[in-house]
């Protein structure tokens, strides 16, 4: 009985050293696959905040690397009589890099709710009135139509716009459009309405993400 006791002890003070540098290394791994906007640390990521020269609206920015990654986030009602917003998350990267870049649909989320991409269109002419009903017309949100955010890429649920490609010295401006997955939403005061709780968008350069966080009252009202 005493042999087992001490070939037991012996093999859990093995395992536990192993797993815990598994672990450790798992959580590593896991740490230095995304850098948060406002949370650099010692993450090697430079978070940073500008002006748009052009709307006047907020910038996040996030450097690494020769990766500069700027995000912009915008918001309108779904349309007239209807409720719920639309949320819109337009990212430009900016390569400078010898390197090409993947960038790929990260995600969004609103107070922990996850919110999904919609299927955008440039045109719903030649659909179906069920398959019209199933899409989002670019130049049917306001965000877009009115040059507060560019229209030049989408992610969608479209197999096709999954995914872009940066090739070096070059940038790219890529929109997310989501509706907001909660009810009352928007909160109105004597300053104007905006989206309360606080919005969570992600974009996945390589292997990386780029998770910016926004506060509901630093979302951009479009307009409509």
């Amino acid at each position: 009985m005493r042999c087992i006791f001490a070939v037991t002890f012996a093999l859990l003070a093995f395992t536990f050293p192993t797993f815990a540098q598994n672990e450790l290394a798992t959580l590593t791994t896991e740490v230095a696959s995304a850098f948060v906007w406002g949370e650099d640390n010692r993450s090697g990521a430079v978070s940073s905040s500008v002006e748009d020269p052009v709307t006047g609206n907020a910038i996040h920015k996030l450097s690494y690397a020769g990766i500069e990654v700027g995000s912009r986030m915008g918001y309108e009602s779904v349309g007239l009589g209807e409720a719920g917003e639309l949320l819109n998350f337009t990212t430009t990267i900016v390569n400078n890099t010898e390197s090409e870049l993947s960038v790929r649909q990260g995600g969004a989320s609103v107070d922990g709710h996850v919110a999904s991409a919609l299927t955008v269109v440039s045109t719903n002419k030649g659909l179906s009135k069920k398959e019209r009903k199933q899409v989002w017309e670019i130049a049917r949100m306001h965000c877009f139509s009115s040059g507060s955010l560019p229209n030049q890429n989408f992610f969608s649920t479209n197999a096709s716009s999954k995914g872009f490609t940066v090739t070096p010295k070059t940038a790219l401006t890529v929109s997310f459009v989501t509706k907001d997955p909660r009810n009352y939403s928007v909160r109105c005061s004597v300053e104007g309405c905006y989206p309360t709780g606080t919005m969570r968008y992600s974009v996945t350069i390589n292997t990386t993400d780029f998770v910016f966080i926004w506060a509901g009252r630093a979302a951009a009202y479009c307009g409509k």
